[in-house]
C-alpha cells in the first residue's frame, strides 16, 4: 500500500530542519517512572522558539514554495501554536504572513502571532469560521495556504519528532502521542514503523473531541465543549492523516479533563517543565491506564507550552483539593468574643496553616445567637487531614468537612 507521507519524505524533512529548530531532547522521567510505573522517556517540544512542536511542519512547508509562492505570500488559520509557528519562521524565510484566527482568540496569542510580523485577521466565533474566512482570503488575494495537520510537507515535518527520539532513545517501547487534526502523530507513525516497525504507537485524544477516535470506529461522539487541551480540540481529522494513522497505529485513546489537569500538574511539579493540556496528552493517558504501560519504556511529548499562567495557578490549585493538601471546615458556633482565636488555636496546634477564613452571621440556618465559620487550610496530605477533622471533633467543635470535589 503506498502512503501519502514516507520515510524519505521525513528524512528530506530533517535535513530542512537541521539548524534551524531545535534538536529537543528526550530525556528519561525518574519521578513520572514512579508514579506511573512504566520507565518514562520525555521529549521537551516545549523549548522551541515559539514553545510548540508546530515550527516542525510550518518551516518545512513554507521551504517547499516555489519562488512565485514564496514571493505571493501565505495564509494559515489557526488560534494557537500553528500560527506562531507560521508567522516566526515565514518572517524568518521573508513570506509575507497572514493568519486568521477566530475572534475570541486570546489576545495574548494574537499579539505573539503580530510580534513575528504576520498579518492577523480575526473572523468568526468558531475554527471552522476561521477556516472559510482563511479559504476566501487564499482565493482572493492567490496566497498558499499553510494547513495545520492535513499537508503532506507538514506531516512529514512532525515526523522529524519521532526520528529524533528513537534516535536519543532506541529502545523505546511505546510513544503516546496527542492527537487533534493528526499531523503530528501521522509524521511520528511514518519514521517511528521504518525505524522500529514492532514499536506500539498510541494516539490520545481528549474525550470531549474524540474526532480521530471516531474515524477509525466509524462513530459519531460528539466534539464539543471547553477544554483545557485546546490545542487538539479539532471536530474533524484530517483526510491524509486519517489515512497515515489507520494504516501505521496501534490504537487512539481518550482521556478525560480531570487526568489531563493532573499531567499538566505533575509536568510542572515534578519535571519542572510547562506543558499545555494538548502538551500533557500523552502523560494523562499513562495515568488513566497505567497497568497497560506498566515496566515497559514509553516515550511522550511534551508537544507545546503555550499555557495561560492564571490556568496553571488554579490547576495547582484543583490538585492541592484533590489531594486534600487544601481542605476547608464549616464550623457552627456561637458569636461571642474569643471562639475565633480557640478555633484557630486549636487549628495551629494541629499543624494545619489557615489560608482562608470566611464568618458568616446574616442566615436563617444560623442560630440567632450563633454564627457560620469556613476556614480553609493546608495540610501535609490526606491522612494528616484525617487527623484534623478527628481531633476537631474530640475536642468538642461543631464542625463538617466541605467536600469542593464533587464541583470539579
Amino acid at each position: 500500500m503506498t502512503l501519502p507521507v514516507t520515510p524519505a519524505d521525513v528524512a528530506a524533512a530533517r535535513k530542512l530542519l537541521d539548524g534551524a529548530v531545535l534538536r529537543t531532547p528526550t530525556l528519561p522521567a525518574p519521578r513520572l517512572s514512579a508514579i506511573t510505573g512504566a520507565h518514562v522517556y520525555v521529549k521537551y517540544e516545549n523549548l522551541q522558539v515559539t514553545a510548540s512542536f508546530k515550527e516542525r511542519g510550518a518551516l518545512t512547508k513554507l521551504s517547499s514554495l516555489l519562488p512565485n509562492e514564496r514571493a505571493a505570500g501565505v495564509v494559515a488559520m489557526s488560534a494557537g501554536n500553528h500560527a506562531q509557528a507560521v508567522a516566526y519562521h515565514a518572517a524568518r524565510l521573508g513570506i509575507r504572513a497572514t493568519i486568521v484566527m477566530p475572534r475570541h482568540t486570546p489576545i495574548v496569542k494574537v499579539a505573539a502571532t503580530e510580534a513575528h510580523g504576520a498579518r492577523v485577521v480575526l473572523h468568526g466565533e468558531s475554527v471552522g469560521d476561521a477556516s472559510e474566512e482563511a479559504d476566501r482570503i487564499a482565493q482572493a488575494e492567490h496566497l498558499v495556504w499553510v494547513h495545520p495537520y492535513d499537508d503532506r510537507h507538514v506531516i512529514a515535518g512532525q515526523g522529524s519528532i519521532a526520528a529524533e527520539m528513537l534516535e536519543d532513545a532506541p529502545d523505546l517501547d511505546a510513544l503516546l502521542v496527542p492527537v487533534g487534526g493528526g499531523g503530528m502523530i501521522a509524521g511520528m507513525a511514518v519514521a517511528a514503523r521504518d525505524m522500529r516497525p514492532d514499536i506500539e504507537i498510541v494516539g490520545v485524544e481528549t474525550r470531549l473531541y474524540p474526532s480521530m477516535w471516531n474515524a477509525l470506529h466509524q462513530q459519531s461522539l460528539p466534539c464539543e465543549g471547553a477544554t483545557l487541551a485546546e490545542g487538539i480540540a479539532v471536530k474533524q481529522a484530517g483526510v491524509l492523516t486519517r489515512e497515515l494513522v489507520s494504516a501505521l497505529v496501534s490504537d487512539v485513546v481518550l482521556v478525560g479533563e480531570p487526568t489531563i489537569e493532573r499531567a499538566v500538574n505533575l509536568f510542572l511539579t515534578q519535571q519542572k517543565t510547562l506543558a499545555e493540556g494538548a502538551g500533557a496528552a500523552g502523560l494523562a493517558a499513562l495515568l488513566a491506564d497505567p497497568e497497560r504501560f506498566r515496566g515497559r519504556k514509553v516515550g511522550l511529548v511534551v508537544s507545546g507550552g503555550n499555557i495561560d499562567p492564571r490556568i496553571v495557578a488554579s490547576i495547582m490549585m484543583r490538585e492541592l483539593e484533590r489531594e486534600e493538601r487544601i481542605v476547608s471546615f464549616r464550623f457552627s458556633m456561637l458569636d461571642r468574643p474569643g471562639e475565633l482565636g480557640i478555633i484557630a488555636g486549636l487549628l495551629g496546634s494541629l499543624g494545619a496553616n489557615i489560608l482562608e477564613v470566611e464568618h458568616k452571621r446574616h442566615f436563617l440556618d444560623v442560630h440567632a445567637k450563633g454564627a457560620r465559620l469556613d476556614v480553609t487550610v493546608e495540610t501535609r496530605d490526606r491522612a494528616h487531614a484525617d487527623d484534623v477533622y478527628r481531633a476537631l471533633i474530640d475536642n468538642g467543635m461543631d464542625v463538617v468537612r466541605v467536600d469542593w470535589q464533587s464541583a470539579s
